[in-house]
């Protein structure tokens, strides 16, 4: 199973993505397999990060800022803006794509864990991730 899960994000940051997907794997039936997901663009990622605390994502926020910042004079790819090229790099940095085991009609994160997809940019906007069940 195939399916386009739009997802909207209002600028830059993590958002939890966890509700969106778990609903589409329930929708399935499916007993056990794997989620593999997909995101259709090149200055937002994936990752699996802690969803307990707001301070663990705050904190790998501020350091990929610092690592790539904005404004570089080294960029010449700054068609859209300052945020342009940074978001490029931390896409590259970071996943495009993930897979979670389903066990038990589930996904099998941890406690603490959540799906999120990482907006690099400062404005908002509809993000396409393609969910693969397999």
């Amino acid at each position: 199973m195939i399916e386009v899960v739009s997802i909207s994000v209002s600028g830059q940051g993590l958002r939890d993505i966890t509700p969106e997907i778990t609903q589409v794997v329930a929708n399935a039936n499916m007993i056990s397999g794997l989620c593999t997901l997909f995101i259709q663009h090149t200055s937002a990622s994936l990752l699996v990060q802690e969803n307990y605390d707001p301070s663990a994502r705050v904190d790998l926020e501020s350091w990929l800022n610092r690592l790539v910042p904005e404004d570089d004079e080294l960029y010449t790819h700054t068609l859209e803006g300052a945020d342009d090229m940074p978001a490029h790099i931390k896409a590259s940095l970071t996943a495009t794509s993930i897979s979670i085991p389903v066990m038990n009609g589930q996904l099998a994160l941890g406690t603490w864990q959540g799906i999120f997809l990482w907006e690099h940019r400062h404005y908002g906007g509809n993000r396409k991730v393609i969910l693969h069940l397999i």
